[in-house]
């Protein structure tokens, strides 16, 4: 008869297993991102586990320094994707991540669009003041300088209108969107075999 404490004990090794390796991939797809391995890896650790933490549970867990901890909860806190809580009887300061993926997603993309599309904005405003005004009589070289400013601005303006509208602090608009653009197809459908085709396969033997 097997040992219910052993049991448990393997039960909880594997969902250690399984939260650390989500803590690891989520911290590699935020390197992506272009923030710092270990802000990623805290907001992992906080959402999988799904419980507030204090800064020396976190620390354990992830065998990082307090410094670092501090730095990654205050970038945390700005992002909108963790909280602060207390705890009764506790006089640590907690920490809670978002727990609904969908208000976590939208937290991040409007980060995301502060952080890396606005700046982009204000530096083709710059520099469509130093471009020159192009008149009928400028050359092809300037029309088309105009035209390439004018295209990526209009692209980037309007991924910062989509990311107000779909993923504003309130509302389910990004998963609506998302649903929707999840329906839509992509690409070509593969043709369809016609009668004929579909005769002479099986008159020579099933090869088309």
């Amino acid at each position: 008869m097997p040992n219910p404490s052993s049991t448990n004990a393997r039960d909880h090794a594997k969902l250690i297993q399984a939260q650390d390796q989500f803590v690891a991939s989520w911290g590699r797809m935020g390197s992506v991102w272009g923030i710092s391995r270990t802000m990623a890896e805290v907001h992992a650790l906080l959402y999988i586990t799904g419980e507030p933490m204090c800064t020396d549970q976190i620390m354990d867990r992830l065998g990082v320094s307090r410094g670092n901890v501090s730095m990654s909860v205050r970038a945390l806190l700005d992002w909108s994707v963790i909280e602060k809580v207390r705890l009764p009887s506790d006089r640590k300061e907690y920490y809670q991540a978002e727990l609904d993926v969908w208000s976590m997603l939208r937290a991040i993309a409007r980060e995301r669009i502060k952080r890396e599309v606005d700046p982009m904005l204000d530096a083709l405003d710059e520099i469509a003041q130093l471009a020159p005004e192009v008149k009928s009589s400028d050359t092809q070289e300037a029309r088309d300088l105009k035209q390439r400013i004018d295209a990526v601005r209009e692209g980037f303006e309007l991924i910062t209108t989509l990311t107000h509208k779909f993923a504003g602090p309130s509302g389910a608009g990004l998963k609506t969107a998302a649903k929707l653009l999840a329906k839509a197809p992509v690409g070509s459908k593969r043709p369809t075999r016609t009668h004929s085709a579909k005769k002479r396969t099986k008159k020579n033997g099933g090869q088309a």
